[in-house]
């Protein structure tokens, strides 16, 4: 089984911010694959499918981001999963706007929502996918920045990033996850 987990925060007022392209991400996966996320369980909203004959469970913490680990330990441990079942998609302000970047494991960077997941999970070996919401930081500060939403211009590059994400999670599913990186990093 795969644990499939959308980082973000939970309300109207972050629905379609930088900080919730995980969120994004697994909901357009959700529609994809038909599956309902609606069923709310160690502090998560959870969709249960199947990719490649896997058992696939679609994951969005409703803790908040700083907090999300909350959710994912919970889970990690209720369903005795190991942690390279455990993929964890999220925004990045390093990576170029609409970039995708696939780990194996690695640390959290600036990432609070991250430090939670590698603080509660006790590792950072289980794998991430990155998507670049480009870096203005330097206009604004950090916090105003990724709960703020895409510009016009730049919509057509963020959805084909959510596509490009939600590709690469099927295929990390199906054919793992040296083949996801060898096909969509970059």
């Amino acid at each position: 089984m795969y644990a499939i987990v959308g980082l973000g925060n939970p309300g109207r007022r972050y629905e379609n911010t930088r900080h919730n392209i995980g969120f994004v991400t697994i909901d357009f996966l959700a529609d994809r694959l038909g599956v309902k996320i609606n069923k709310l369980k160690h502090k998560a909203l959870i969709g249960e499918t199947r990719i490649g004959g896997e058992k696939v469970l679609l994951i969005k913490p409703q803790t908040y981001m700083n907090l999300s680990g909350e959710s994912v330990g919970s889970l990690l441990r209720y369903f005795g999963l190991p942690l390279e079942n455990l993929v964890v998609v999220y925004d990045d302000i390093d990576i170029p706007l609409g970039v995708i970047r696939i780990r194996k494991n690695g640390s959290s960077g600036t990432h609070n929502g991250m430090k939670s997941v590698i603080y509660h999970a006790r590792d950072e070996n289980f794998p991430r996918v990155r998507i670049g919401v480009g870096n203005e930081r330097g206009q604004v500060p950090l916090v105003d920045f990724v709960t703020s939403g895409f510009d016009k211009s730049q919509l057509d590059t963020i959805r084909a990033a959510v596509v490009r994400a939600a590709d690469a999670l099927e295929e990390l599913v199906r054919n793992g996850i040296d083949s996801a990186m060898t096909k969509y990093n970059g």
